[in-house]
Order: structure tokens, then sequence, then C-alpha cells
């Protein structure tokens, strides 16, 4: 990793990390914002230069304190302007990165690479035990990792939200749906509270199960979440690592297979069910015959392909089929057989040789006076049902008769509760059911509101609508004479769900829908590369990346485009060089490809006046000719005169060299040296710089041409200097005045200036006198 400089987030700055967020590839990324504690104190400024040097001291009262005021004023001005040019500058940078959707493929290829090798080490452990040809066995577990990595794949069923790296999670145990953690709490919360608030007379005392809000598995209330575990379950609070799966700890799963086989999973901590177990067993086959061979424990169940030979449930044949596993099916053989009284035979099949015929049996009873009347059955038919002692019809009296005849009614009252069960039958014995209950009562209707006399089998119903709310709590109840226990309600939720694309159609109910059970396909601009999005994501998913090359048709005169990957919109502009050949030569041009070009298109329409916008300039896409050859070609001229090779060899274009006085040479191309009479057309000032004249640069090179000032110019230099007089003495009067003070004070002369004029004239004659007697000596 880089090493940050301290002006841009260290210990000596004013900017510290405020957000931390993952890059695709597991990068992070750091917004940082200005905290007003932050500051230096090793002499380098928040600009990041030296501090600047403090001013010369001032002598007086509060200067020391002015002083430092001043300099921290200053410093801490020149501080904030650079924190907030600083902070400035990351936001253009972190919203130009965010602006700027499309990826390069580099990019693309560093975070592929990155996720590849993130899944390889999860599955390292188990492929070396299953090597690389049953890959089939992993699709799903691999499925779930590398939604773990894919933009918007994991969202939250419940509040219809992303599922990040630095959130806590619970995944259900059954469907390996995952949610958030304060979700599934609130999740379970409501539902028990909902079921409790229905069922329980005594409110929240008995422990009701909250079901997942997906596969609607059911959860007991100690099963609900508090702590947020990795997907093994090993590790509280799991810390984030780009180098991991989202939400692992990296450790070995160690989870047991299922079926269980008394192996472990040996993946790392990963989302969504284990895979099939990859230990090596040996076992023989389901019919016992083969000798043990060594097979992969989760398909370690194999058939030798001999006959099974095991003996049927029937008895007499054997199973025929080749060795497999369970029990053997039943015998499909077929054979004649008898019913269970035998009076018919029929073919059925050798499994099932019990059935009845649909005859009577008609055996006469043992009494010699009439016949059994039971369907088919097997052994004895018993004693006549009229023997022995039987009773009168309303079973208060008893006699032995022969069973030829009937038993007489004993003359009493029937006495036998009516089907209202309030009242008895009044009637004599008879024989067949009693009669309907006649006798008036009072009787309340089912809502209790009110009583009428009516007949004892009849109901009273009133005409009271309730209007109770039923169990959803949204519609009344308006059944007629409701007794207070309303029915659920019958109509449709209808409410809009969190997907806001449908609607529920569970019936009413109370709390928070169950979430879409619908899901989305996202796919890619060719439809190669699907991503399966829960219902309601599709608006903030971005479509999947594909690695499918882009199948659209070349826009420009190629057969072929250059390769790039699926995309949506234009595909990008064409590098591929023109090779068209020109029209005036036999070569081929050798620029890009400019087929579609953007140019802007010019806007004839202009404002009528200022209060107008202008509009922004519109560019489109259009061809551009061929630029002209630009290949040299050997050229031979040996009968031409010298005019015609001066022509020929001439590219007719401006002459590129520069004259001696600066300017370019207006000649067309030609040999030899340029001319050095210049015409190019400069301006010449007087010496005031007021006149001012255009003539031609070899005039002024040879200096033929001189600009003079008039008497114009004269009188206005006159005006200026009077104008600079009176300033000068305006400004020398208010000096008289400042000095006016200074000017009066009385200096009193020195010895040197009261006596100097007496001893300077003696002292010059001695020294003239030397001067003159050394002259004399050396002549």
């Amino acid at each position: 990793m880089r090493d940050e400089p301290p002006a841009a987030g260290g210990p000596g700055s004013g900017i510290r990390p405020l957000v931390t967020s993952e890059e695709p590839g597991g990068r992070k990324r750091e917004a940082r914002q200005w905290s007003p504690l932050g500051g230096r104190e090793d002499g380098v400024g928040a600009v990041g230069g030296p501090k600047a040097a403090a001013p010369p001291p001032k002598h007086g009262r509060g200067s020391s304190s002015s002083r430092s005021r001043n300099q921290s004023d200053s410093s801490n001005e020149l501080s904030s302007l650079k924190k907030f040019e600083e902070i400035r500058k990351a936001n253009q940078a972190i919203a130009q990165r965010f602006a700027n959707e499309d990826t390069s493929s580099e990019e693309e290829e560093d975070f592929e690479g990155q996720q590849g090798k993130i899944v390889a080490s999860t599955f390292t452990a188990y492929s070396s035990h299953i090597g690389e040809n049953s890959s089939r066995e992993l699709e799903r577990t691999k499925q779930y990792l590398n939604d773990a990595f894919q933009s918007g794949a994991q969202t939250c069923l419940i509040c219809i939200a992303s599922v990040k790296r630095n959130q806590a999670i619970w995944s259900c145990f059954r469907c390996y749906c995952i949610f958030h953690i304060s979700c599934i709490q609130k999740w379970a919360k409501d539902s028990i509270f909902l079921v409790s608030s229905v069922l329980d007379d005594d409110f929240g005392k008995k422990d009701h199960p909250w079901p997942c809000p997906k596969c609607r598995h059911p959860y007991e209330q100690s099963q609900t979440p508090t702590r947020y575990y990795c997907y093994c379950g090993k590790v509280e609070d799991p810390p984030s690592d780009p180098w991991l799966v989202p939400h692992s700890c990296g450790q070995v799963c160690d989870k047991e297979f299922k079926p269980l086989c008394g192996h472990k999973c040996l993946l790392l901590c990963h989302p969504g069910p284990c895979p099939p177990c990859p230990k090596m067993v040996s076992i023989t086959c389901y019919c016992n015959k083969a000798k043990p061979v060594s097979r992969r424990c989760s398909a370690k169940g194999w058939s030798c392909q001999q006959l099974c030979n095991r003996l049927l449930t029937c008895g007499q044949h054997k199973c025929e089929n080749p060795c497999h596993t369970g029990n053997c099916p039943e015998c499909p053989r077929v054979s004649r057989q008898r019913c269970l009284c035998g009076k018919e035979t029929a073919e059925r099949l050798c499994a099932s040789p019990q059935w009845q015929c649909e005859k009577v049996c008609g055996r006469t009873l043992t009494c010699g006076n009439h016949t059994c009347e039971q369907v088919c059955h097997r052994g004895t038919c018993g004693n006549c049902p009229r023997s022995g002692y039987r009773a009168c019809p309303c079973g208060k009296s008893k006699s032995a008769l022969p069973c030829t005849e009937d038993i007489p009614t004993c003359g009493d009252t029937c006495d036998k509760p009516l089907a209202c069960g309030l009242h008895r039958c009044s009637m004599r014995c008879h024989r067949g059911p009693c009669e309907t209950c006649r006798q008036e009562v009072e009787k309340q209707c089912r809502c209790g509101k009110h009583s009428k006399i009516l007949p004892c089998h009849k109901e009273y119903l009133c005409e009271t609508k309730c209007i109770k709310l039923r169990d959803c709590q949204r519609h009344q109840c308006k059944r007629k004479c409701c007794s207070g226990n309303c029915p659920p309600c019958d109509q449709n939720c209808g409410r809009t769900l969190g997907c806001r694309n449908h609607k529920c159609p569970s019936a009413c109910h109370r709390g928070a829908c169950y979430p879409c059970p619908e899901t989305v396909e996202i796919k890619c601009n060719c439809s190669a590369t699907v991503l399966v999005v829960p219902c309601g994501r599709e608006r903030t998913t971005k479509p999947p990346r594909c690695k499918e090359l882009c199948r659209k048709p070349p826009t420009c005169h190629h057969v072929n485009q250059e390769k790039h990957r699926c995309h949506f919109g234009s595909c990008p502009p064409c590098k591929q060089p023109c090779e068209k050949a020109l029209a005036k030569c036999a070569h081929l041009c050798p620029a890009t490809c400019h087929d579609e070009v953007l140019v802007k298109q010019a806007n004839s329409r202009q404002p009528t006046g200022p209060w107008e916008q202008r509009s922004e300039p519109t560019f489109i896409r259009t061809a551009v000719p061929c630029p002209p050859c630009v290949t040299p070609i050997p050229m031979k001229m040996t009968a031409a005169d010298e005019e015609t090779k001066i022509v020929l060899n001439s590219c007719k274009n401006q002459c590129p060299k520069q004259l001696s006085c600066g300017h370019r040479c207006k000649a067309t191309c030609h040999p030899g040296d340029c001319p050095q009479s210049c015409n190019q057309k400069v301006k010449m000032k007087c010496a005031c710089k007021r006149i001012k004249k255009e003539v031609p640069c070899s005039v002024v090179t040879e200096e033929k041409v001189l600009v003079e000032c008039d008497e114009v110019c004269q009188e206005m230099k006159q005006k200026a200097s009077e104008v600079e007089l009176e300033a000068f003495e305006k400004r020398l009067k208010g000096r008289r005045k400042k000095n006016k003070k200074r000017d009066t004070i009385e200096t009193k002369e020195t010895a040197w200036q009261k006596y100097r004029k007496y001893l300077m004239f003696p002292v010059c004659g001695i020294v003239l006198a030397m001067v003159a007697f050394y002259l004399l000596q050396l002549s």
C-alpha cells in the first residue's frame, strides 16, 4: 500500500477519514472531511510551505499581543483556505469518478481477476479432493459466491435495499437468503405480535414461531438473531477483509454435510449451501454382491447391474430388476385368483392375491330362517342378528322371541332426547325416528341483542349488522346477527408491495405484507449475461458486465469493427486506418477512420437581445473527406527549362521561412534565399505616442521614415508638465505643514561648526607652502 503524505490526512493535517467504501475488486475509497481541530506542529503551514516570518517587534503597550493575534489570524485564514481548496478538489475528483460510468477494460479485468482469486482460494481445500472435473457439483455454491461480489445481487427482501460489506446480516438456515439483522429482528417481533394478538387470550404468554420472509420456514422465539456472526457461525462481528468473501471469517466452514455422512465441509466460510461431500469411501453395491470400490461420499451409492434375485412379497417369485436401492417393487406377474367367498375367479397381479367380489354372501345362517347379508367375506357368517334378547323401540323393556317375530312396542312414553337437546319425545313407544321439537320457547338471537318466542327447532337471527373490525383491523364484519367471533377477512389485501410493481395477493391481514416473491432478470445489451434480482431492484441495479464481444455491425466502411465487449449505447469511434483509395493518386488514406467524426454544427439563429440565452452548440456525426496525400514521390526533370522546374518543384503554399525582420516570407514556395524587401505593414508612433502611421516594414528597417510630434503634441506636453507642477506644489505644501513643528526646534552648534572658518585658512596656507617647497626641491 502507498503511504499518504501528512498533508492529506496525517496526524498533523486537518483532514480525517469520514467514510470508507469498497470499490470493485476490494479497493478502499476514503472520503475525507475537514476538521477544525487540525493543525501543523512541524513549522509547515496548511498551505504546504514554510510559515511567514513574524513582523518586526513594535515598541509600545500591547505590541506582543497584537502581533500574535495578527499572526494566528493570518495562519488560520491561510490554513482554512487551503483545506477548503483540498476538500473541493477531492469532492470534484470523487464526483468525476462516479459520473464516469464507463470503466476501462483493464479495470474490469483487474476486478474479475481479483474476484477469481478470492473464489479460487475459497475452494482450494475442496478442489484438492475432487480435482477439476466435477465442477457441476459446485455450481450452486459458486453462484452464491458470485452473487456476493455482484453489484445489487444481494438484496434484503424486507427493506428492498442492497446488503453492503460493512453491514450486519443474518442468513436463513433453509433458503440461505440474506437479510439485515435489524430488519429480521423487526420482522420477527412484528410476526409474533400479530399472531399473539389474534390467537392468545393471555396476550404474549405463548411461544409462537415466526417465519422466514422468503421460504416461510418457522423459527422459535429463542432463535431470533441478536448477534452478527459470519456464515459458519464461528466469529462474532467478522471484520471486513477485501481479500475474503463479504461477511466471511476466512476459516474453514466445518459444517456437517447434508445428508449426514459423518464428514464436514472443507470450504472457507461461505454463503449458501455446502457442496456435496468430496471424501472418498470404500463401499459395495446396493445388493452387496460386488466387491467394495472407492467412490465419492456424496455419490457412494452404485449399482453392479446384476440381477437382484431377492424374494418378493408374494413369496413365489424373485426380483428380476438389476441391482437397485431400497426395497424391491411388487411382483409384476399376473395369475388367476379366487375372491374371498370363492364364487368368482379373475386374472390379477400376483402382489395382491386377496380381493372381494360385489356379490352378497347369501348363505343360510344357523337359525335356518335367514341368510347372510354381508358382501363377499372369508370365514363363517356368524349367528343370526335377531336371535337372543331384544329390546322394544324405546329400549325400556326386553324379551326373548323367535327370530321370525318382531318385538312389540311397550306402550310407555318414548322419552328419548330430541334433536334440540333440551326436550324429550312425548309420544308413546314407536318405531322410526322421533319428530322435530315443536315446543315454543323464548329465544335470543345469535348476537344477543334481541329475543322472540319461536318453536324450539327454529333458529332466530336478527337483521343487525356487526360493526366490529375483522382480524385485519381494516374492514368491518358486516355479518347479520354476528355472535362476536367474527370470521377472518375474506377480501384481498391489495396493498402495494415494497417493490412498487405488484400488489399483495394474500387475504387481508394485519401488519406488513410479505416481500414480493417475483424476481426480475437484468440482461446485458446482447442478453448473454443475466442477473436475477428481487422485484423492485431493477431500477437501481446496474446491468451485469458481459464478457461477450459486441455484436453490433460496424457503422463505418470497414467490414469488421475493432473487438470490444458488449455495451449499451453507440459503439466507440473506429480507430482503424481508413485505407480508402485517394481520388488523385493510387495511395491509400493512412489517417484514422473518419466516417463518423463529431462536428460542431453552426447555429444560424442569433438571439434578439441580451435577455435571451444563447443555445448550446450542437454536434453531429458526419463523414469527413480524406486529407490530401502526403506521400513523397521521386520526380525526374531533364528537358524542362528553369521556370518550369521551379513551378513543378513548388508546393504552391506560402514560404515558411522567416526574414531578417522577423516576419514570414509572403512569396509562394521558391528555391534560394527569400527577398529581403518585406511589405508587411507595421505601425509607427511619435515620441508622445499620439500620432500613428502604417508603413511597410522595409522602410522602417532602412530608417527612411520618422514620425515627429506636431504642435498639438507640444501643447499636450506643456499642459501635462503644468499639471505635474501643480500636483508637486500641493504635495510640498502638505509636507511643510507636517514638518512645521520639526523646523521650529532650535539646535545648538558644536565647537567645530562655530570655529571651522578660522581654522581652515591657516591649515590651507600651510599645505600650500609645503607643496610649493616640495616642487622647488624637485626643480
